[in-house]
């Protein structure tokens, strides 16, 4: 039986008293338990042609993805999907399993919207989630894979080579992450001679690891904490090494004066409400400073139609959500979806790939 997107929103508030008082990540925990055991209510698709895009050879029947930290050893992609996601992203995955940073390591700032994580790349490991992978249904729906570095890895680039090794036969897509604030080091990974070397040898190795006749897409995923000559490096390297596209933004090291909730001062990175006009601001000068060369997936601080539908003006093809998640529950994809189907159509456009960078002109 399916349920509209708002019944179950309603049925998730009525629950959030409850919610509320349990520790963050336990009740994370919870939830994927309870879609692994599929007693999660599905909302009813919303199928609208306005949303349908192809993109990499992908058909995605709705721009609205699920953001890489919810179901970080491929646990849940397809109860998701089923949630009206129209990708799911898993991981953050490292080649060994590794516990992360010490708990508590999880927080809502329900004042503010927001979440501050500081995870630091908790995982079961590749094998775990391989596993998993292996046993998708007719590579049923889109599902990205999220890569990591363990902790204590030297040779950083190799365990990303490791990655799309183990990997490239199973995605539809794979994210390089080198922008988790939570890992050692890992955000050095973004200066241009690191990352020239990280890009080429990990593309070398995905070319490689496939027998597939098209190689699956091969995305960055960068900080919103970057100067100008940061950006500018970036970009410049990415279309040097031809990969396939940028993820804006992950988590951001800054606290805006505007916090108000008991938790603002936890270390880590913040997501959510706050990040929203930081992130799309670095979507817009990514997507200028590429020209729109590069498909673009805009993340941080969307929790409706008019967040995505900004993401996309500022030159997002696609988008991503989390955090909005942990006050709304899943359901609000179909929401955030219908949404944005009324206002493209509202806007006059005739499918979601005409308004991307409209607002960049």
């Amino acid at each position: 039986m399916s349920y509209t997107s708002q019944s179950i929103l309603r049925f998730y508030q009525l629950a959030w008293p409850l919610i509320r008082r349990l520790d963050a990540e336990f009740s994370h925990g919870l939830a994927v338990k309870a879609l692994e055991m599929g007693v999660v209510p599905k909302p009813k698709k919303v199928d609208n042609s306005v949303l349908q895009q192809r993109l990499w050879g992908l058909e995605f029947p709705n721009p609205v993805g699920l953001a890489a930290g919810f179901d970080k050893d491929a646990r849940v992609f397809k109860p998701m999907l089923e949630q009206g996601f129209g990708f799911v992203e898993v991981g953050s995955i490292t080649p060994q399993a590794q516990p992360g940073n010490p708990k508590p390591r999880l927080f809502r700032l329900e004042n503010d919207g927001a979440v501050i994580n500081r995870m630091g790349f908790n995982s079961e490991g590749h094998e775990a989630s391989m596993a998993r992978l292996k046993k998708r249904n007719g590579r049923h729906g889109i599902v990205g894979v999220n890569l990591g570095k363990n902790k204590l890895t030297e040779d950083a680039v190799a365990d990303y080579e490791i990655g799309v090794r183990n990997f490239g036969p199973l995605a539809d897509f794979i994210v390089i992450n080198v922008s988790s604030p939570n890992t050692p080091g890992l955000r050095a990974l973004q200066g241009p001679e690191i990352l020239r070397e990280l890009l080429t040898r990990t593309k070398a190795a995905l070319n490689a690891a496939t027998t597939l006749s098209v190689t699956p897409p091969l995305l960055l995923k960068i900080a919103p904490d970057l100067t100008d000559e940061d950006k500018a490096d970036i970009c410049a390297v990415a279309i040097e090494c031809d990969i396939d596209g940028l993820i804006v933004t992950n988590t951001t090291i800054e606290r805006p004066d505007t916090l108000i909730s008991p938790h603002k001062g936890e270390t880590g990175g913040l997501s959510g409400r706050p990040l929203f006009e930081a992130s799309t601001r670095v979507l817009s000068e990514i997507y200028t400073a590429t020209k729109g060369q590069l498909p673009l997936i805009g993340v941080g601080g969307i929790e409706d139609g008019q967040g995505a539908y900004q993401k996309i003006l500022a030159g997002a093809s696609l988008v991503e959500l989390y955090s909005a998640m942990v006050y709304q529950g899943p359901a609000m994809a179909g929401r955030v979806n219908q949404q944005l189907a009324d206002i493209l159509k509202a806007e006059g456009f005739a499918c979601v790939a005409d308004a991307v960078g409209q607002g960049t002109a």
